[in-house]
């Protein structure tokens, strides 16, 4: 379990769903990124701000909590929690959330191949966390907010919270092929099938409106994403 190779379980790609809630049990493969008017926020960014440039002394701030490749106990290895991993490429990171350590598919609670930046929410009553190929992970506050949420979204960079990364609104991306196109709205960061608000795999042009509640925005494969209104 958790080699870099490994394709998250619960990937929806190439699953169109309609309606507000998803088919998916798991994780997928989320990428986005933001800014209008010169405004972007970037999957590489040092802070957690939504300022598409971080700063020196951002990143100087930037706490490791554990590193990207290991098997993590829930309780003494980690604390439950949410976290963040930023600046990975290719899909190589690959992170999983466990009820228990015997390595088997029933064990898996959710889980990703990441290209970009992923959160994930540590339940108390998760055993075991994997990660493999990810850079380090860092300890965030899901509840806070501030900074300035960027516009634009690359389409191929990751997860982002809303309100914070990036701004709530209509976002638009064009020129997608072959339904490798994949966004979704959810919740919370636990990758459930409760997480999941709306999602879809778009061919052509997409066009989704991010509500001020949403928690996260996830864009995978798409192209870049523009906000309209």
């Amino acid at each position: 379990m958790g080699m870099k190779a490994k394709v998250a379980l619960g990937a929806v790609v190439g699953v169109v769903v309609i309606g507000a809630v998803s088919a998916n049990g798991g994780g997928d493969d989320g990428k986005a990124s933001g800014g209008d008017k010169g405004s972007s926020a970037s999957a590489n960014r040092d802070s957690g701000t939504g300022v598409g440039k971080g700063s020196g002394s951002e990143a100087a701030e930037k706490k490791v909590a554990f590193e990207g490749d290991g098997d993590f106990q829930v309780g003494s290895d980690i604390k439950p929690g949410t976290y963040r991993t930023t600046g990975n490429t290719d899909d190589m990171c690959y992170w999983e959330r466990a009820k228990d350590a015997s390595g088997e598919v029933d064990s898996l609670l959710a889980n990703d191949n990441v290209s970009g930046t992923a959160y994930v929410t540590v339940q108390a009553t998760d055993k075991i966390f994997k990660s493999s190929g990810c850079n380090d992970w860092e300890a965030v506050d899901p509840k806070a907010k501030g900074g300035s949420p960027a516009t634009e979204m690359a389409g191929d960079g990751g997860m982002f919270r809303v309100g914070v990364d990036i701004a709530p609104g209509t976002y638009k991306s064009t020129g997608n092929t072959d339904d490798m196109c994949y966004w979704e709205r959810a919740k919370d960061a636990e990758h459930s099938l409760d997480s999941i608000i709306a999602n879809n795999n778009v061919s052509g042009s997409a066009v989704v409106t991010i509500s001020a509640s949403d928690a996260y925005f996830k864009t995978s494969g798409c192209q870049d994403w523009k906000k309209t209104s």
